[in-house]
């Protein structure tokens, strides 16, 4: 299976592009390699590592795990292909094909671990708004350049790391699928964690989809009920409303006068999110 191009400096050196391990893999115990200490995933379906068992132990491995040398000769450290490697476990393999690399550095090990795991089976959106953060925080690295390694739009890693601005029980329900990012997007503009929290205790509790949530949201930012002149407004305008808010992914407000002047006006929470929303609209 042929690795996308342009997804991570130096990728195609270290992650194997054949299908088959013919080509400079060897047989190793799975008793010798340590995880990946950067690897960005911490949950794994069972289901999908017992599906992937069960296909290793009629196909075997068809694509090889990636692996680092360590100081010590008898251990390697893995760097791509933990899925594989849990799943040969559970097959009862006592060794797996793997290419062996010599020792990257700690950001090649995230961003190797990262890629990987966007190009084969996709992270949940905290664990990768979470392995972002660390290439931001412990390797310097701007959104830009994250952006740029792992073959995103630089708006789309800033959007995704404004997730771990969530509270705990709220990244935890996206974690667990209760809640998709969709609805995450819109208890973020809520101003408290407070809110956010007790705006997901209403989403849970009546089963909201993305859209009603983000009218939830409206309502509890201040927007009048409908029942007062001020919000007979024209569908067009409503809708229209709903569409930028839509788009920008962020509170908008339209507001015109009789004679059809007025002004839109698109909030925005921190440095960042203005940020963002010029790269967006300058942009498109």
């Amino acid at each position: 299976m042929a690795i996308k191009r342009g997804l991570g400096r130096g990728l195609d050196a270290l992650i194997p592009t054949a299908d088959y391990y013919g080509e400079g893999a060897t047989q190793i115990a799975l008793s010798a390699i340590r995880p990946n200490p950067r690897q960005p995933r911490v949950r794994f379906d069972p289901d999908e590592l017992a599906e992937l068992a069960e296909s290793i132990r009629t196909h075997g491995i068809l694509q090889p795990l990636v692996v680092a040398r360590t100081e010590n000769s008898a251990e390697f450290t893995l760097i791509a292909g933990q899925r594989r490697l849990k799943a040969a476990a559970i097959a009862e393999l006592r060794t797996v094909p793997a290419v062996v690399r010599d020792f990257p550095s700690d950001a090649e090990m995230l961003e190797l671990a990262l890629i990987e795991n966007l190009q084969r089976t996709n992270l949940n959106p905290v664990e990768t708004a979470t392995a972002y953060q660390a290439l931001a925080d412990d390797f310097g690295l701007a959104h830009d350049e994250i952006a740029r390694r792992v073959g995103k739009q630089r708006t789309t890693v800033s959007n995704t790391l404004r997730l771990l601005r969530l509270p705990a029980p709220v990244q935890s329900a996206l974690t667990d699928g209760k809640i998709s990012e969709g609805h995450a997007r819109a208890l973020l503009a809520l101003p408290t964690p407070e809110a956010q929290q007790s705006a997901l205790g209403t989403v849970l509790s009546r089963g909201l989809n993305v859209r009603q949530t983000e009218t939830l949201v409206r309502k509890l930012l201040g927007a009048r009920p409908a029942s007062t002149p001020v919000e007979e407004r024209p569908r067009v305008e409503i809708d229209l409303e709903d569409r930028l808010r839509a788009s920008l992914g962020t509170k908008v407000n339209l507001q015109r006068n009789r004679k059809g002047a007025g002004r839109v006006v698109i909030h925005f929470y921190s440095d960042e999110e203005l940020d963002a929303l010029t790269e967006r609209l300058l942009h498109p």
